[in-house]
């Protein structure tokens, strides 16, 4: 799999059938080792042992109605009250982070109000820090840590 940008952590992956899978710590289930599935575990862990996000309040897959249709989040956080605290969207290496992709995320949290966008491929990362009375969004040089 390819390097990303972000530190390296010690996954559990294995070979069935002529493919892999890694075990997500999550979901407490092996999963299909994609590329944006490489992007959405490492970032995971990123936050749990770097950004000291305890993973009880991480959500991963995560079910979401967004205008009366089902959707799913990549990753979400949330804070110790239940709220959702960020919601990062994961794209595989090779997909260009575009307008479209912020797009898709504000409208996820349109109705979650989360109070920190994530839009990654593993080699680019984009953090948005929400005003949600202003509607407006600043960009972010780094995701803050847990508190």
């Amino acid at each position: 799999m390819i390097r990303l940008n972000l530190p390296q952590y010690p996954f559990r992956i294995k070979s069935k059938e002529n493919k892999l899978y890694i075990f997500d710590r999550n979901r407490k289930k092996e999963v299909l080792l994609t590329d944006e599935e490489w992007v959405r575990q490492h970032f995971v862990e990123y936050l749990v042992n770097d950004k000291d996000y305890p993973r009880s309040l991480i959500a991963v897959e995560k079910q979401c109605t967004v205008e009366n249709m089902i959707k799913r989040t990549d990753i979400m956080v949330f804070d110790r009250k239940g709220e959702a605290e960020i919601i990062v969207e994961c794209k595989a290496p090779h997909v260009k982070i575009s307008q479209s992709t912020f797009d898709q995320i504000a409208r996820y949290n349109l109705q979650m109000k989360a109070n920190y966008l994530i839009v990654t491929n593993g080699l680019e990362h984009f953090i948005c820090q929400m005003d949600h009375e202003a509607r407006e969004y600043k960009f972010l040089k780094d995701i803050p840590n847990c508190v």
